[in-house]
């Protein structure tokens, strides 16, 4: 029997493998580590792997802050072959002779950096009419969909031996790594696919930090909580500050304070005692409370 559940709060940097969905992963970790509320930051499908941060308890306040954090990825595509997944998941639609260099691929990857279009895959979780569109594809319905602008910051290939190229992407949330990889078949003229996919960065975050499921499996309870790091490394990014105990009182009754620093925005608050309280407002010369932890854990 499993003991009775303890408040488990702070975030899990955990290096999903490849062949089973995040979701799966979540839950493992969560069994695993006794938690009672947890959510992860952006989905890796099963094929892919990587790092996967996991929120629980409180952290899960601030999850949105990853979610819509830049992500860092390895790309594996296989040149001359087109898949209705676009991944290897899915059946082979045309099979291509691969007739350009490493050259002509450096060449042409410019074209994908910046600010860039995508149409969404019909096979991703997006929802239309309630329903998410993979579920229209495996009926055999396409749905229409309208582009989303996507940002490449960083777009370099690492390795290139065609018809395999390997390489680093650094983009915006919500980047579909398949629909580049095929955007870029396409644009060389041969069609390709993603045979692999790893995430190597999320926020601040890198793959190097991650633990394995395998790992945390050989752990007694207490190191599997000393991995958890802080909720507030999901909001680290923001400006923080230190309140005295009347404005800690007020703000976590719900109450806003004077703030005469100039400062506008999101900013972290911790008490005397450098305890994280969550986040405020900053305008018009008052603190306003935004997304506060529960009161016990301040």
């Amino acid at each position: 029997m499993k003991p009775a559940r303890q408040p488990v709060d702070g975030v899990l940097l955990l290096n999903k493998p490849v062949g089973i969905t995040s979701n799966a992963a979540l839950q493992k970790a969560k069994w695993l580590l006794n938690a009672k509320k947890a959510g992860h930051t952006g989905t890796l499908d099963p094929f892919a792997d990587g790092l996967l941060p996991l929120c629980f308890g409180e952290a899960t306040k601030f999850s949105a802050f990853l979610l819509d954090a830049d992500k860092r990825y390895r790309a594996v595509l296989r040149l001359g072959v087109t898949t209705t997944t676009g991944d290897p998941e899915g059946d082979v639609l045309d099979t291509r002779e691969v007739a350009v260099s490493c050259d002509d691929i450096t060449a042409m990857l410019p074209r994908f950096m910046g600010e860039i279009e995508q149409i969404p895959p019909m096979h991703s979780a997006l929802k239309h009419q309630g329903r998410p569109l993979y579920e229209y594809a495996r009926a055999g319905i396409e749905i229409e969909r309208p582009p989303r602008k996507v940002t490449i910051r960083a777009l370099v290939m690492i390795e290139c031996a065609p018809p395999r190229v390997v390489l680093e992407v650094q983009c915006t949330a919500g980047t579909y790594i398949r629909t580049l990889a095929q955007d870029i078949g396409a644009a060389l003229g041969c069609g390709a696919h993603l045979t692999a996919l790893t995430r190597i960065g999320s926020g601040g975050f890198k793959l190097e930090e991650a633990h394995t499921l395998a790992e945390l499996e050989t752990l007694d309870p207490s190191q599997r909580a000393a991995l958890l790091q802080p909720a507030d490394c999901l909001v680290a990014h923001l400006p923080a500050l230190q309140l005295d105990e009347a404005d800690t009182t007020a703000l976590c009754q719900g109450r806003s304070v004077a703030y005469p620093a100039p400062h506008a925005g999101l900013v972290r608050l911790y008490t005397t005692a450098n305890r994280f309280l969550g986040l405020a407002q900053a305008d018009a010369g008052h603190l306003v409370p935004r997304r506060l932890i529960a009161t016990q854990q301040a």
